[in-house]
């Protein structure tokens, strides 16, 4: 028997860099020799609302009572030229995605979600469905690049108009929605055929700049009398010029998408790495708004990655106007839910992580085409879940602003905000917490 002592191993390390993800991403590539493509919006860690905090009211700032004294939420969009401005009872709407890219129950459910608590929702790429306006009070109707499912007299029946320039999950960059979920309705819808993949363009057919847009959004105005406010929907990237420059060409309202924001199918690089995150956005565009003494005047909505009403709160202290929710619209309806997690298990995922989207196999029926699979989606019962979902939201945020002094919800300011890390706190310039210090900001309070 050997007397020589057993040397102790160090644990196998992973490296940061060439983590498992990579690696598997590294193999997969160099398999099929093709990137990967799939839906949702950027899963890396990025700077978010998180990492802000509220300062509650105590001896120099008196909170109000929640159950004796009113905390208004409501919010109206497009005073700025519309006839016809949308009054919201509350500042969160649904983002715009597809029939196409969703089931039409999906679509009718949003509808029906939105209605039900006084909000919008909003059209996608690919047009307007019957069931979708049938069931919106209130209905943006967007206007992509593609000009799949274009109809004036859809536009029309719309109670605004969005013009699409970008979008938060991939600005500079078309979408996607491949042959598998071009069903023959959705193929009649954008005059494309059945089964063949269809990518939208990344930029409008007919214009190339802020002068051309100010024709566009013109000729928009005609079209529906100068009734219908017009927004103008940009993905978050260089967001003081973007939005001083929508101004300029007429936006009645601005919709900023940041890089949490979800997309039905694009490259993941593109989505990983392309576009800033909607803390970063938010105070360059409402600095934008400002300086041209529109700030309130233009109204701005802000989407990407808002989960709650404490969200919320932030995004309409920093200067905001309205937010908008998509993927959280969509596991409020049954996405990914843990009930389904068997059949996730069948198509190589797990709930929570399901993101394919593009592939039309969604089991919870809202990501898909499949006649059987759309079965499973209840409209009546999801729109029930989105309206609680959207009414808790409005909920919370009117908890945290009656906790800082507030009667209305557009009342909060950057000043009830301090700033967990540097980053944030540089992002939404507001103080570190337990400082009076704004990196890049010479300030003392």
């Amino acid at each position: 028997m050997s007397d020589t002592p057993k040397i102790p191993q160090t644990e196998p390390r992973f490296s940061a860099t060439f983590d498992r993800q990579t690696m598997s991403e590294i193999r997969r590539a160099a398999a099929t020799g093709i990137y990967d493509i799939r839906g949702a919006g950027a899963k890396r860690k990025l700077p978010h609302f998180d990492d802000l905090l509220f300062l509650g009211a105590s001896v120099s700032r008196y909170p109000l009572e929640g159950y004796r004294e009113k905390c208004g939420t409501d919010v109206v969009l497009g005073t700025r030229f519309a006839k016809k401005p949308i009054y919201l009872k509350t500042p969160v709407t649904i983002a715009g995605m597809s029939f196409g890219a969703l089931s039409g129950p999906a679509k009718e459910a949003l509808g029906r979600g939105a209605s039900a608590v006084g909000t919008s929702t909003t059209t996608g790429d690919g047009g307007m469905t019957p069931e979708e306006r049938g069931q919106s009070t209130t209905l943006v109707y967007q206007y992509l690049p593609s000009r799949y499912g274009m109809n004036p007299d859809d536009l029309r029946k719309a109670d605004a108009i969005e013009v699409v320039i970008g979008q938060g999950a991939k600005p500079g960059g078309g979408g996607m929605l491949l042959g598998q979920k071009i069903s023959d309705r959705v193929a009649r819808m954008r005059c494309l055929p059945k089964g063949v993949d269809q990518r939208s363009a990344c930029r409008h057919p007919d214009w190339t700049g802020p002068d051309d847009l100010e024709i566009k959004i013109a000729e928009i105005r005609e079209i529906t009398d100068w009734e219908k406010p017009i927004y103008v929907k940009v993905g978050a990237t260089r967001p003081y010029f973007d939005v001083a420059l929508a101004v300029k060409a007429g936006a009645d309202v601005v919709v900023l998408d940041g890089m949490q924001g979800g997309t039905a199918a694009t490259q993941e690089v593109f989505i990983e790495h392309v576009g800033i995150p909607i803390l970063a956005a938010i105070r360059p565009a409402v600095q934008a708004l400002q300086d041209l003494g529109m700030h309130r005047k233009v109204q701005l909505i802000v989407s990407g990655g808002i989960r709650n009403g404490a969200d919320v709160a932030k995004a309409l202290a920093l200067g905001a106007d309205a937010v908008a929710i998509g993927t959280a619209a969509l596991i409020a309806l049954g996405d990914n839910d843990p009930h389904l997690e068997e059949e996730y298990n069948k198509l190589g995922t797990t709930a929570g992580a399901y993101d394919d989207w593009h592939e039309g196999k969604d089991p919870a029926g809202i990501t898909t085409q499949d006649p059987e699979l759309m079965k499973r989606l209840d409209p009546v019962k999801a729109g029930r879940r989105l309206a609680n979902f959207v009414s808790v939201m409005t909920m919370e945020a009117q908890v945290i602003a009656r906790a800082c002094g507030k009667s209305h919800l557009h009342n909060l300011e950057p000043e009830d905000l301090v700033a967990l890390t540097v980053e944030a706190s540089a992002m939404a310039k507001v103080p570190l917490a337990g400082t009076s210090w704004i990196p890049g900001v010479s300030q003392q309070f």
